[in-house]
């Protein structure tokens, strides 16, 4: 039987975690990654986006918090600033 080929996938987020949806919607993609056997996932957080990954955010009305889903995807993925 043929094992499928790791996929690598990389993700790199220059936006403050909130203001607009980019930095969440690249990691609710990437959390949903991370669940195949066969994904390899990686963050990197440049620019701005390093603000994702402060702990203590206070997080507005209607928005998801980064800071958890960031700490999600380091326990199977990784996560670089």
């Amino acid at each position: 039987m043929i094992k499928p080929e790791e996929k690598s996938f990389l993700f790199i987020i220059n936006d403050s975690p909130y203001g607009n949806e980019r930095p969440y919607n690249a990691l609710r993609i990437a959390l949903k990654l991370i669940q195949r056997p066969e994904a390899h996932v990686r963050i990197f957080l440049i620019g701005d986006g390093v603000n994702c990954a402060m702990a203590g955010q206070k997080t507005p009305d209607g928005y998801y918090n980064v800071e958890r889903m960031l700490k999600s995807i380091s326990r199977r993925g990784e996560v670089a600033t």
